[in-house]
């Protein structure tokens, strides 16, 4: 497994198996069949509901806990420095660890410096590894960045090969913050990625399908990608990815491909905001 660096020298792997949308009652069962594939980053949140899953995939999995590198974000229900405080606590005990390698702020809503100041704390206390945030787009990142003391480390977006989030990269670099990709092979209104004629082509050349060329470009860019899927034969072909090499004219090729850049999701409709806080703020 690939790995990249975070700026305080944490290492993450580059490739993850994620939990969105995974029923709580199916959580344990995906998430021990991905370790068993071979998966050592797991990404959840409180908002998912299936931390505890997770968290008993992990204890029983047999594997050492540095072994495993555990994400999980703090949602909007639980913003302020208080309520986020108590959340992180909940669900260092939902997990059955004494530690999460990575918290993120889940949306650029409520008390969103309140929550930081509460994980700045578990950070320096030892119960969070990094810190970072989840879909704050360039202007919202950039404000937030700006008046923090410890810079987010990760920002997990919406980004595969039809979203490539190019605009914001520079932005990113400039406080050292990686690209997570939440949805790398689709999804939220994004379809034609696993069904992509010149992803096909280029596998070809490789003997891999359409599905492992995006999940490379996206790593092959530094980005760390969480694809999920609930079926073990398909968790093992997209942790597959790291015995071939995209060419520079194959990665400027799937560039072309770039449709949405920042998204699909617009996050400052005042319409999702409201929707997103009255149903589940």
């Amino acid at each position: 497994m690939e790995t990249i660096k975070l700026v305080n020298g944490v290492e993450m792997p580059l490739l993850g198996y994620g939990v969105f949308l995974v029923p709580p009652q199916e959580a344990e069962r995906c998430v021990t069949d991905a370790l068993e594939v071979g998966y050592r980053l797991i990404d959840t949140a409180q908002a998912y509901y299936n931390e505890e899953g997770v968290g008993n995939a992990i204890f029983n999995s047999g594997l050492k806990r540095d072994e495993i590198f555990i994400t999980t974000k703090v949602w909007i229900a639980n913003a302020g420095e208080t309520n986020a405080a108590k959340s992180i606590d909940e669900s260092l005990k939902k997990l059955r660890t004494d530690y999460i390698d990575l918290l993120l702020i889940h949306q650029a809503y409520g008390d969103v410096f309140g929550s930081w100041r509460a994980m700045e704390k578990a950070y320096r206390d030892g119960k969070v590894r990094a810190i970072g945030v989840s879909n704050f787009q360039a202007a919202r990142f950039f404000d937030f960045a700006h008046y923090v003391d410890v810079k987010p480390m990760v920002n997990q977006l919406q980004c595969n090969a039809l979203i490539q989030q190019t605009a914001i990269e520079p932005l990113l670099a400039e406080t050292c913050t990686r690209m997570m990709a939440w949805g790398p092979l689709g999804g939220q209104g994004v379809d034609g990625i696993v069904k992509s004629p010149l992803l096909a082509q280029i596998g070809q050349m490789h003997g891999k399908s359409a599905a492992q060329v995006a999940l490379r470009w996206l790593t092959q860019r530094g980005i760390v990608a969480i694809p999920k899927s609930t079926h073990k034969e398909r968790m093992a072909a997209n942790l597959d990815i790291f015995d071939f090499t995209l060419t520079p004219q194959e990665m400027e090729r799937i560039a072309t491909m770039n449709e949405h850049d920042t998204g699909t999701v617009n996050f400052s409709d005042p319409q999702f905001v409201k929707y997103l806080i009255e149903t589940y703020g």
